[in-house]
């Protein structure tokens, strides 16, 4: 199917390149610092890969590149490029001609000497990295253009992979500032995923969330990924073994897919939360443990539109996830839903300029690295999300939605130590749903918890947005009031009671409260602890009473 569009696209262009006047050969002067050669080649298809040289040089089928450039996506086709030259200048001319695209298998470059013989230069990813007259990740070669003359230059390109011919001329100064500038925007970006990682490692070893060690595995086989992707392990991690390094590429991208997808059913919890998607997710993860298998066994050029296929799927699949999630309510799902998004935006933009549809360009060639490390960024976020949701859920009550009682105990004796420090006084409610036991066994627990949440719905909205409501356990409630003396409390506590009762939850059934309170300006407390049991001995007074009242701790 791809080769059918491929081909057509071709047959669009084609008869319009042959009307149209070859280009003008590049005029080199001592102005020039770079030129993007797009524009300015000619090129000629080769589909059995069999031309030689001389037949190459000989041919009149050079055709001007089609307006989007010279990216032709997947193509089984050898491509011949022709570029011509001229030294306007009076002095000679050492130049440097830059293939902006490092993933080519062979590309081959012809340059005319004095003595009109042909100096080749064999070099490609699937060749040794010493092939290279220049030790760098993309592939360069110096030209030498004699004063006041005109040369051509041929070129050929041949890959399993996406021939992407992004050819710049550069005079050397210019050329080592770019590239310096290069070096240290991948300085960056690769010393941002470290640190990342090291960050969710330390993490990882608090939290103990297993969340955290599927995005460690995923993040490091996707910054390897990259780092391929760019030709950086090739130069700098296996510069011998150009087979592995074409092999590499697969081998990660398989892992980032298992890893990304088992952190991401690890993350929303799909099991419970999405089971259908999680069993289509598993389903994925097998055909990437398969696509690594076969990486090792099938060649790259077999291998590679499958697996690109698969990414596509992978990342639809985990933004479906996301989603359901997000409109289920789960609040770290936003982080993940961003972070995926701006990881699709880069991989659809370099997927079509992969498959030709857009040009090479700096956005399109670096548009999936700066989608990655925002997904990176924006889903260490998200995993940060995640503890505080682990967090407030640890600290909260499933059925009030109050705070429970391991948040009362931290709470308290925060505001204890705050109301002393600070010389303010600090009240606590204590209170009780009367005859609640006997409620439940003559309504049923259902009703009962209607109860406990309309009560927990009374305090919560009979108070300042300042004072902590909690569900102590069971039917019984506490309140901490910052900056309320006894005095205020007791009225507050009055005003909670009369609201309960007035509420009748259950129809004509009257649920009322008793309560007790205590403060910091009581005589006999001393610390948090003698707070809550003097409030506490109080809430008890106060069903020794009668219940339905208020009762206020003996000083």
């Amino acid at each position: 199917m791809l080769s059918l569009l491929r081909a057509a696209a071709l047959c669009l262009w084609l008869p319009a390149a042959a009307a149209s006047v070859p280009p003008a050969p590049v005029e080199v002067d001592d102005g020039l610092k770079s030129i993007d050669l797009a524009s300015r080649l000619e090129v000629l298809e080769d589909p059995s890969g069999k031309l030689d040289f001389d037949a190459a040089t000989a041919s009149p089928d050079f055709q001007p590149v089609p307006e989007k450039g010279p990216n032709f996506g997947f193509s089984h086709s050898a491509w011949w490029v022709r570029l011509t030259l001229a030294n306007r200048e009076a002095h000679d001319r050492e130049l440097v001609l830059r293939q902006g695209y490092p993933l080519i298998d062979y590309v081959d470059l012809w340059s005319p000497q004095q003595d009109g013989s042909w100096k080749h230069t064999a070099t490609g990813d699937l060749r040794n990295f010493d092939t290279r007259e220049f030790s760098h990740r993309d592939f360069l070669f110096s030209l030498q253009l004699p004063a006041s003359e005109q040369r051509t230059y041929y070129l050929r390109f041949a890959s399993s992979g996406p021939i992407d011919i992004a050819l710049t001329l550069y005079e050397p100064t210019t050329l080592l500032g770019s590239i310096s500038e290069e070096q240290l925007a991948y300085g960056a970006y690769f010393g941002g995923f470290l640190v990342l990682v090291l960050y969710n490692f330390f993490m990882f070893l608090v939290v103990r969330d297993r969340a955290f060690f599927y995005y460690l595995l995923y993040a490091i086989s996707y910054g390897l990924y990259f780092s391929v992707f760019n030709g950086l392990s090739f130069q700098f991690l296996w510069p011998q073994q150009p087979v592995w390094g074409n092999m590499s590429l697969l081998v990660l991208l398989s892992l980032s897919l298992i890893f990304g997808m088992q952190f991401t059913r690890k993350f929303l919890d799909t099991r419970l939360n999405s089971s259908r998607q999680d069993r289509f997710a598993v389903i994925l993860q097998a055909l990437a443990v398969v696509a690594l298998l076969l990486s090792f066994f099938l060649p790259y050029s077999i291998l590679i539109l499958p697996l690109a296929l698969l990414t596509v799927v992978v990342t639809a699949t985990i933004m479906s996830m996301g989603i359901t999630c997000l409109i289920r309510g789960y609040r770290p799902a936003r982080y993940f839903m961003i972070a995926w998004g701006l990881l699709l935006l880069g991989v659809l933009v370099y997927m079509l300029k992969t498959f030709g549809v857009l040009p090479h360009s700096m956005l399109t060639q670096n548009g999936f690295q700066v989608g990655s490390l925002s997904e990176m960024v924006l889903l260490s976020l998200a995993l940060a999300s995640r503890v505080n949701e682990m967090q407030r859920q640890s600290r909260t009550d499933a059925l009030t939605k109050l705070f429970n009682r391991r948040f009362f105990d931290e709470r308290v004796a925060f505001e204890f130590e705050r109301a002393q420090r600070v010389h303010s006084p600090l009240a606590l409610l204590v209170a009780d749903i009367d005859h609640f036991k006997e409620f439940n066994d003559r309504h049923g627990h259902a009703r009962g918890d209607e109860v406990l949440k309309a009560v927990a719905k009374q305090l919560l909205d009979g108070v300042r947005s300042q004072d902590v409501v909690c569900r102590y356990g069971g039917e019984e409630f506490a309140l901490i009031l910052p900056g309320t003396s006894e005095g205020q409390a007791m009225h507050i506590a009055e005003q909670l009671r009369e609201g309960v009762q007035a509420s009748r939850p259950q129809g004509d059934r009257r649920i009322t409260i008793s309560v007790g309170v205590a403060g910091t300006d009581n005589a006999g407390v001393a610390n948090a602890s003698d707070l809550f049991h003097a409030a506490d001995k109080a809430l008890y007074q106060a069903k020794a009473q009668g219940r339905n009242c208020v009762i206020r701790a003996a000083g």
